[in-house]
């Protein structure tokens, strides 16, 4: 018996690694542009982003030769930038707050300066990803204490403009069910949930 399945493991395996890593769809990111003060581009700036979000609590990159740069497979959470080179002026961005599934966008503009001189920008936090352009939409947990529902996942779902979940919840009344939701008036089959990237579901049971 052990033996029969060693093929159909190894087709599974072998399908399995043919596709992207799943986690990387649920990347977020954050990327932009840095211009001098004359609109010039300015490559090799040290960008940093820091999180407590982040395992090893901040990343480096640098800008390439168009000052662009590009930060990826980022935590949810609130990020401090630091961009600097020498012979300019070091420009902090503080309390951008980066949800799941969403590239922020933020350009940097640096003016010639002392080495010590620094300058501290606190703003509002980018709402529109012009890197994507999936519909997504992020409840904190606020939101859904505060909401008459019970915590199931498809109760959450349905929050979204064009879902809807068989058998759906009103007001709390269904504490325990699974329903399958569909969108936009697709297949109820052809979604795939995923938490923190990774698929949840089975094989044997119809759906991912």
């Amino acid at each position: 018996m052990t033996i029969a399945r060693r093929p159909a493991l190894a087709a599974l395996a072998a399908v399995l690694l043919a596709f992207p890593s799943l986690s990387a769809a649920q990347d977020s990111g954050i990327a932009g542009e840095v211009m001098d003060n004359t609109g010039g581009v300015l490559p090799g700036v040290t960008v940093e982003v820091a999180s407590p979000a982040l395992i090893e609590q901040s990343r480096v990159a640098f800008t390439d030769g168009s000052g662009r740069y590009t930060f990826t497979a980022l935590r949810p959470g609130t990020y401090t930038m630091t961009f600097s080179l020498p012979g300019f002026s070091t420009v902090i961005r503080e309390g951008i707050v980066l949800t799941a599934q969403f590239t922020a966008n933020i350009d940097a503009q640096l003016a010639v300066g002392a080495l010590e001189e620094t300058v501290t920008v606190t703003g509002e936090s980018p709402l529109v990803d012009v890197q994507h352009v999936q519909q997504q939409q992020v409840l904190t947990k606020e939101v859904v204490d505060a909401l008459p529902m019970n915590k199931n996942w498809a109760s959450m779902a349905v929050l979204t403009v064009g879902v809807r979940a068989r058998g759906q919840d009103v007001g709390g009344a269904r504490t325990q069910y699974h329903p399958l939701v569909s969108a936009h008036g697709g297949n109820e089959f052809d979604g795939m949930r995923t938490m923190d990237g990774l698929a949840m579901g089975t094989f044997g049971c119809g759906y991912a």
